[in-house]
């Protein structure tokens, strides 16, 4: 389960569990996560959950959201990541996401591909092939049973492999994504050879060697 240890001159002053699909951080104490200081504001940043990922955005704050020394809007979080807000610095521990998903391959630009292990055999080799974009060309494996494609904030699908084939769903995000040129929801949808996807402004088509 993902947690946030704030601290503060290296003493760590609290410990707080992501439980919730939405967990609020500032100063006001109806918040999920309260920081007592002005440099804080009244509602800071909010963290959400979306499957196994965390996203944290700020809420137009008025001293603003840092992630390991950048400043943020709206950032997926990803195991050890330093948030810090004023004096304030808050360590992202999700130890079960970095055991079972491996590290963000950035496809195009603001776009990721994200994987999840591998289990059960093989359906042969399947592939995202980007379509459009700076990384136009580029062919992503679907080696995992799960992989997480899209603009955090914007969309976010999830393909996942089946025992006879592979689906996609949306999993994020208020622009739905298409196939073929029609659009998709949070219903799974089968994939085949050649379909071609649409997402968060990016082409892609999907491939079976």
């Amino acid at each position: 389960m993902p947690k946030m240890i704030v601290s503060i001159d290296g003493v760590v002053i609290k410990e707080v569990q992501l439980t919730k699909d939405r967990t609020t951080l500032g100063r006001r104490p109806y918040n999920d996560i309260v920081i007592d200081n002005l440099a804080v504001s009244g509602e800071h940043a909010v963290m959400q959950m979306s499957g196994m990922d965390v996203f944290l955005e700020d809420l137009n704050s008025t001293n603003g959201t840092y992630v390991n020394g950048k400043a943020i809007k709206k950032q997926q979080l990803q195991n050890g990541d330093a948030v810090e807000i004023g004096k304030y610095k808050i360590k992202f521990v999700h130890e079960g996401a970095s055991e079972s998903y491996e590290k963000t391959m950035v496809i195009s630009a603001g776009s990721v591909v994200e994987s999840g292990d591998a289990q059960g055999a093989p359906l042969g080799n399947a592939a995202i092939k980007v379509m459009s974009g700076t990384a136009a060309g580029r062919e992503v494996p679907l080696v995992k049973v799960v992989t997480t494609i899209g603009k955090p904030g914007v969309a976010v699908a999830a393909i996942t492999r089946r025992p006879h084939g592979y689906v996609v769903a949306l999993v994020e995000g208020t622009q739905k994504p298409t196939i073929n040129g029609n659009p998709i929801g949070t219903d799974a949808v089968n994939l085949n050879h050649g379909d071609l996807l649409e997402l968060a402004g990016t082409q892609m088509q999907f491939v079976q060697h």
